[in-house]
């Protein structure tokens, strides 16, 4: 095998020793421009790749940071929302020239694993958590352990973690405002998401304080689990019920409830948005492929993402002077399962 290329070959082609041909390679200040720039060419010419390992022994540093996801990979990989927020961390890390590494769940019963994988092996210089249930003591644990971290979504009691989000309450509320005031919407119904997370919590709060505000009195709230089946299951149930008084306006709770329950009302001879309006929450690609389109709210995950590993780096590096709180706003998509012009979709910040 034709022998590995090393730090000592770069150096004697330039002409300088090991340790300047280092500090060339990653920047440092007291090694002029054209030293570098000839460091750097030297490099390239012979494919000398550093080693990560020996950059993360000297700097004490893996190089790395984890998203951590209470779930199991399955979950993980088959929604949408993920890959969204992968991609923005991909993009920040890959600017720090570090790798993300991805910890989730075994199954269901082993909550704790995503987090000791993290914390144990000191495998990342940091890490974030995304899809953490209220009640999981695991993410109080890990801000308290010192591991740099930054949590995306709505902590509420957890004042002093540093968090990436958006309002979930009032981009809820805005989509309620849009079918009672645009298209006159009296009787509505609330698909939840998973009430056991704070973003199910904050968007049923949002539905329930607007019908309230608006003086609404025929209101409905189902529970999902933000599934395409169970948004079918709540438009079933909702059809069961009496034709006469049924809801003229559904919010769901996201895109894929939004979606199961289109089909399973298309089905049934229901017109949408004629008999009932619809609208959903994420804008993640699903609303916009279905007919009729989708009014949504368009969720930035990945610049979550990214913003939460930028704030994640701030902490590793030890600058300060950031916010605890980073808020993102968020965008109604207006589409026509609300009854808007089917034909202009429009966004309204």
């Amino acid at each position: 095998m034709p022998k590995s290329v090393t730090l000592k070959d770069v150096a004697a082609k330039v002409g300088v020793t090991s340790a300047a041909a280092s500090m060339a390679l990653s920047g440092h200040e007291r090694i002029s421009e054209k030293t570098r720039a000839a460091v750097k060419q030297a490099a390239d010419e012979l494919g000398y790749v550093p080693s990560s390992a020996g950059r993360a022994l000297r700097s004490q540093r893996a190089d790395a940071v984890a998203l951590i996801v209470p779930n199991s990979s399955a979950h993980v990989f088959g929604h949408l929302y993920f890959m969204h927020v992968l991609t923005g961390m991909s993009t920040a890390a890959n600017a720090h020239d570090a790798q993300v590494i991805v910890s989730t769940n075994a199954d269901a019963s082993s909550g704790d694993v995503a987090y000791e994988r993290v914390m144990r092996s000191r495998t990342a210089d940091g890490a974030i958590v995304t899809s953490a249930a209220v009640d999981d003591d695991h993410v109080q644990g890990l801000v308290a352990s010192g591991l740099p971290a930054v949590l995306i979504g709505n902590y509420p009691h957890l004042a002093d973690a540093v968090t990436v989000g958006i309002d979930d309450v009032t981009a809820t509320e805005r989509l309620v405002d849009h079918l009672v005031e645009v298209h006159g919407r009296r009787r509505l119904l609330h698909v939840t998401g998973t009430l056991d997370h704070q973003t199910g919590l904050d968007r049923r709060q949002g539905f329930l304080r607007a019908t309230e505000r608006h003086g609404l009195t025929d209101v409905t709230v189902i529970e999902g689990d933000l599934s395409e089946t169970s948004g079918a299951a709540a438009m079933e149930q909702m059809l069961a019920g009496d034709a006469g008084t049924r809801p003229d306006g559904v919010v769901f709770a996201n895109d894929d409830m939004a979606v199961g329950g289109l089909h399973t009302l298309r089905r049934a001879g229901v017109d949408v948005p004629g008999d009932v309006a619809v609208v959903g929450f994420d804008d993640f690609g699903l609303a916009r492929v279905t007919t009729p389109g989708i009014t949504t709210v368009r969720v930035p995950a990945e610049e979550m993402g990214r913003i939460a590993t930028e704030r994640l780096f701030d902490l590793v590096d030890h600058r300060g002077g950031q916010p605890a709180r980073t808020e993102l706003p968020v965008e109604l998509v207006v589409r026509a399962s609300c009854g808007c012009d089917p034909d202009a979709e429009r966004v309204r910040t």
